[in-house]
């Protein structure tokens, strides 16, 4: 056991290293230790991670509109000069979120799910108050102090395994839970920059309801949002009787409802299955064109990046994803990576998988706790591309790690016609012909292929409402 001095003399060196920053929010010096150049070099590092993870919606006149509502709303933040990047992820989730260094991220779910042009506002105005306050450094500073350094943010997740340990902290980030009090914070800084901005803050409360609504339907008590965002009480509430403050002797206020509509018009709403989906056990891709049977039963999840299946037990795992092998053989490719020390031991052969050409069999790298085996698969898809499909059980050589061989060689070119022309959903905007509720209305819009409940939440209505 460390003996009290010792440990006072420890945290006396720490100290020293550390820097005081001022916050720009409170004017105050406070430890930390994590400068502002930290912070730029981990938001920079993140970004073609984060991209690589969820893909840019492909709408240049969108993304140009959520910026220019952005820059407008941090041009009126504690850091009008600061660099700011604001990116809309081809996401279906309702979610935003801040890294530090001025990357703020908003997923084409949540801008769906918004309804005028000051709920995006008072958005974008909250996440860059978690930037501002800086939050991040605050978290990470206490996680250092704590003795867990950088490295708990290297998120135990398999998809992120894949990327760089700079992009994996990053990514991590994405995961940290902020506290109550910082919640707070950057609600009260949302309302502020909001409305210094022009924006009408009175908006911002019905995007509370609505993520509860969102939770709710998704049968669960914390929406997408809110499991980085923990709700510190009743926060639509709250952001009321601070936008009732702010707005007190104002005019002029902007609300924008229907610009901002207009600009949803077209809009693809939920998955995308052009970029891959799972139908049971089986996933299409019908952008890339091939498909691939996962085991029956394993838990599935997909990303633009990766797609992996998890046995319930966790006994076992299988994941695929490209390779950066340019335009290497699978054979040439599995050479390098023993010759460059990526891979102690390779144990397999070149075969024909799905009329491709491959290679399979297993890897011996080096793991935390020593030697890890694997199950791979290296498949030729075109000149252009080569994907990696790698498998891993508990027991090497048992029945789970049979599947994940299964797995490998049903991969084969999408033919069906069907599944390669998918089409996804979109948003469009209908005019009511009349005043009515939405329950009336609905009936004469023709086939809507989601629920009324759902329509009514989108639009930030009850159904009996006029």
């Amino acid at each position: 056991m460390m003996r009290p001095l010792n440990r006072l003399a420890v945290c006396a060196a720490l100290l020293l290293l550390a820097g005081c920053a001022v916050n720009p929010v409170t004017g105050r010096r406070e430890l930390s230790l994590v400068s502002a150049d930290q912070e730029l070099g981990i938001g920079r590092d993140g970004y073609p991670a984060v991209l690589n993870e969820y893909g840019k919606v492909d709408d240049a006149a969108l993304a140009a509109y959520v910026d220019s509502v952005g820059q407008r709303v941090a041009r009126a933040s504690h850091l009008p000069n600061l660099e700011w990047h604001f990116t809309l992820l081809d996401d279906p989730a309702v979610n935003a979120f801040a890294m530090p260094g001025g990357y703020i991220y908003m997923t084409r779910g949540i801008l769906a799910h918004l309804n005028s042009e000051a709920q995006l506002a008072g958005v974008l105005g909250h996440e860059i108050g978690h930037v501002t306050h800086r939050h991040t450094a605050e978290q990470l500073t206490q996680q250092q102090l704590a003795g867990l350094g950088f490295t708990v943010l290297q998120v135990a997740v398999p998809q992120l395994q894949r990327y760089s340990g700079a992009a994996q902290q990053a990514l991590g980030l994405i995961f940290l839970k902020y506290s109550r009090e910082h919640e707070t914070e950057a609600d009260e800084l949302g309302v502020q920059y909001a409305t210094a901005a022009g924006y009408d803050p009175r908006e911002i409360p019905s995007t509370y309801a609505m993520l509860k609504r969102v939770s709710a339907a998704a049968g669960s008590n914390i929406p997408s949002f809110m499991s980085t965002h923990p709700d510190p009480g009743d926060r639509e509430a709250r952001t009321g009787a601070l936008a009732s403050q702010a707005t007190s002797g104002k005019t002029g206020l902007l609300i924008r409802q229907r610009d901002y509509l207009r600009h949803l018009e077209g809009l693809v709403y939920g998955r995308d299955p052009r970029e891959g989906y799972f139908d049971g056990a089986r996933y299409y891709h019908p952008a890339l064109g091939f498909q691939i049977d996962f085991p029956a039963g394993w838990k599935q999840q997909d990303s633009r990046a990766a797609v992996m299946a998890a046995e319930p037990a966790q006994r076992g795992m299988v994941q695929l994803s490209t390779a950066a092998a340019g335009d290497a053989s699978p054979a040439s490719y599995v050479g390098a990576l023993l010759s460059s020390g990526k891979v102690a031991r390779a144990d397999g052969a070149r075969e024909s998988i799905g009329g491709f050409d491959a290679w399979a069999g297993r890897l011996t790298v080096a793991g935390q706790n020593g030697p890890v085996t694997l199950d791979a698969a290296f498949i030729r898809y075109s000149a252009e591309a080569m994907f990696e499909v790698l498998g891993q059980s508990a027991v090497p050589g048992d029945a789970t790690d049979a599947r994940s061989f299964e797995c490998m060689r049903s991969f084969r070119a999408l033919a069906d016609p069907a599944r390669r022309t998918a089409i996804p959903a979109r948003v469009h905007l209908a005019q009511a012909a009349s005043a009515s509720t939405l329950r009336a209305l609905l009936p004469g819009m023709g086939t809507l292929g989601v629920s009324a409940d759902e329509i009514a939440i989108v639009n930030n209505l009850e159904l009996d409402e006029p």
